[in-house]
């Protein structure tokens, strides 16, 4: 099995930034590394799926027969041609006959409708679609079936590209746009190689070593997956769709497989990272990224955990670093640049902040991709001039981080995430530390939700350890976080819901419930209470098991509560009674309680001038 020890003792085997303006010259691209591999081990195991295998000079005959072809249909520098195959071994021998033609792959998801398939081919100008006779995709592309004819498996070589490939375009990959079209991201080869570097070295990597591809094939991490192993003569293990749905089965195929290096969406890390692990696995790396990593692994974990963060704009990954075992209180942080990439932390005006200060991270170096599709608009809003080094650009992320003082970054959120809620700016990523720093909080997740007839309200979606109460929750964030920080309601789920990518779903996120069953008033005094909860949410009404915050309430709409209920009970309550007693019914038998001690204290005269008080300011029931 390969190793690498100083990786595993020290984060300094990851390399700090190269200050590079992203011309690596004519580097080494991903076609060449290969043909050294298949000149050198032709019979050594490139792919495995189960019972399927393929040597490296099976997939190299596959793909330069199919690389003929596309040659024909057209394919060439700069042309998309369109990859629509499932995870397989003709997968990957469609993947790399595309780069043998010279054109750039775009990776598709058989699952998806035509339709979008469609558009995503339109929106690259790809001519050519690699798919086969079944697939109904409509529009005039040039169909090309990933299996060929008889006799073409043992097509001879063809001749390597030329050196000026290093900036063609090598694959378009599409993500989610803020407008809901996707849009294409175009890397180019130098890009592509500056990462097999990085990964090569940083992990030790040798034709010994037996890696994974889990990741969507139209999800970036996929090319990470792919490439880096092919280049260092390592087989690369192909996971059924059994595998991936279910941690428990995952991990056995890693134990049995004897998978040296692998990586997994971050829900499917964490899970990974929970279970018992046997001493004999051979796993000695487990990556991840994707997602906000919330876990850290236990000491007695056989594999290092790395957790890694970047764009598609910065081919796949831009920081990295490894995960050290809990127990802590702080969250993982994404580490700090890799080899080629160049980190900035730069305020609204474009300035660098200082060491600990937030501000938003912009990318630069040897990763950038040279733009989106099509998209000549969006490519100059989002890759921007460097302001300290002429001839340079930098991405402008969107991600807000912190440098820590040992050069690490703290991940804090979204720039756009920024909720503002009664004037107050919120990170929910703030929020999301705070509540798992309780010991019955695995992860969260905290959004703005509108309200029912009140203003936007935070909701807090939890996957708890163990079973705990809302107001549990609520008195662990009194604690840490001032009163206009706290969600208004907490949403247990068993796991976050997650799209096809192994990214949070949010569009799937539940409503917060609401409760009304039996929460009619049973005495004056509750009902008085409830028109006034009512009135001030603007609610038709309001059962007397609601819990006010989750229906729209806040602090200042408490004090408001608290207010009326002064000038209707003549009783004095603490703003945090009503984080205490949050429903008409509980608030109404702490407001009952101290009627009856007032009562108990007044003189006979008093109490018989309050007894004659009209009901619609005491309450009915004095």
């Amino acid at each position: 099995m390969a190793s690498n020890p100083d990786f595993a003792a020290s984060p300094a085997a990851f390399p700090s930034a190269l200050s590079l303006a992203g011309d690596s010259g004519a580097a080494r691209i991903v076609t060449d590394l290969f043909a050294e591999q298949v000149a050198r081990r032709p019979d050594a195991l490139a792919v495995a799926q189960g019972a399927r295998r393929l040597t490296f000079g099976e997939l190299d005959r596959g793909a330069n027969a199919l690389a003929r072809r596309l040659r024909d249909a057209g394919a060439g520098p700069d042309v998309p041609v369109g990859v629509r195959v499932g995870r397989s071994p003709e997968m990957i021998v469609s993947l790399l006959a595309v780069l043998k033609s010279g054109s750039a792959y775009v990776p598709l998801d058989p699952a998806a409708p035509a339709a979008r398939t469609a558009a995503m081919l339109e929106n690259a100008g790809a001519p050519i679609l690699v798919a086969d006779a079944a697939a109904g995709v409509p529009g005039p592309w040039r169909r090309v079936d990933p299996i060929g004819d008889d006799g073409e498996a043992v097509a001879d070589g063809l001749p390597p590209l030329s050196p000026d490939f290093s900036h063609r375009l090598a694959y378009v990959i599409f993500t989610s746009g803020s407008t809901g079209e996707p849009k294409g991201v175009e890397i180019e080869h130098h890009s592509l190689s500056n990462l097999i570097d990085w990964h090569l070295g940083a992990f030790g990597i040798t034709s010994e070593d037996r890696t994974t591809q889990l990741a969507h094939p139209g999800f970036d991490a996929a090319v990470w997956e792919i490439w880096p192993t092919l280049a260092a003569g390592a087989t690369l293990h192909l996971a059924d769709e059994d595998v991936r749905r279910s941690p428990e089965a995952l991990r056995d195929w890693l134990v049995r497989e004897k998978i040296t290096v692998s990586f997994a969406p971050t829900p499917l890390a964490e899970a990974l990272m929970a279970l018992p692990w046997p001493e004999e696995s051979a796993l000695r790396c487990l990556l991840t990224g994707g997602d906000v990593l919330h876990s850290r692994p236990e000491a007695s974990l056989p594999f290092i955990v790395v957790n890694n963060y970047g764009p598609t704009e910065a081919t796949v990954v831009a920081t990295s670093g490894p995960v050290p075992a809990s127990p802590s209180s702080e969250p993982p942080t994404i580490g700090r640049a890799v080899a080629g990439v160049e980190t900035l932390v730069l305020d609204e005006s474009g300035a660098a902040v200082a060491e600990g200060e937030a501000g938003e991270l912009l990318l630069g170096g040897a990763g950038l991709a040279r733009g989106y599709s099509r998209r000549p608009d969006l490519t100059a809003e989002k890759f921007i001039p460097h302001p300290f080094r002429a001839g340079a650009r930098l991405y402008r992320t969107g991600d807000r981080v912190r440098r820590l003082p040992g050069g690490e970054l703290a991940y804090l959120g979204r720039v756009d995430e920024q909720i503002k809620i009664r004037g107050f700016r919120i990170e929910p990523a703030e929020i999301q530390a705070a509540l798992e720093r309780h010991p019955a909080v695995l992860s969260s997740l905290v959004v703005a939700r509108e309200g029912e007839g009140a203003e936007k309200m935070l909701v807090a979606y939890v996957v708890l350890a163990r079973r705990e109460s809302d107001d549990a929750l609520r008195a662990h964030l009194r604690e840490e976080l001032p009163e206009y920080m706290h969600p208004a309601a907490f949403v247990p789920l068993e796991a976050f819901p997650l799209t096809p990518h192994g990214k949070i779903d949010r569009a799937a996120l539940p409503p917060p419930p609401r409760s009304r069953a039996d929460g009619a008033p049973r005495s004056p005094l509750e009902e008085r209470v409830a028109r006034m909860a009512a009135e001030l949410l603007r609610l038709e009404r309001v059962g007397i098991d609601e819990n006010f915050f989750a229906i729209g309430g806040h602090s200042l709409l408490g004090t408001q509560l608290i207010a009326r209920v002064r000038d209707a009970f003549g009783v004095e309550l603490a703003l945090r009674k009503i984080f205490e007693a949050p429903t008409v019914a509980r608030l109404s038998a702490e407001i009952e309680r101290l009627l009856r001690l007032r009562i108990e204290e007044m003189s006979e005269e008093e109490a018989e001038r309050l007894a004659g008080r009209p009901a619609s300011a005491a309450g009915s029931s004095w």
